[in-house]
């Protein structure tokens, strides 16, 4: 095993906030069927990324403090960067989608 593995930032966040998001996606579905309300079923993956991001983020304090978490390498932060572009465009295009069935 190799000891010496550096991972870049982000890396455990990441990681928990997926795995929490996971788990407590079960929990907003039979609560929105319990209280017959469907707006209950976000409440899963919200608590998830919450308790992913405090875990995670625990964790890579951790392992900086050991050296183990290395900067992003350029390509990695080009990709980050386009990821989040295309999101936020994906984000828009999902909300005039919405805008325009309510007023047409």
């Amino acid at each position: 095993m190799n000891n010496n593995k550096k991972y870049p930032e982000g890396h455990f966040i990441g990681i928990w906030i997926g795995i929490f998001m996971a788990i407590f996606s079960g929990i907003g579905i039979p609560l929105s069927i319990i209280t017959e309300n469907s707006g209950f079923i976000g409440i899963g993956p919200a608590l998830g990324v919450a308790v992913g991001v405090a875990i995670g983020q625990s964790i890579e304090n951790q392992y900086k403090k050991n050296g183990k978490i290395r900067p992003l390498t350029e390509i990695e932060q080009k990709r980050k960067n386009n990821l989040i572009f295309s999101g936020i465009i994906i984000l828009t295009l999902g909300l005039l989608i919405l805008i325009l069935q309510f007023f047409i």
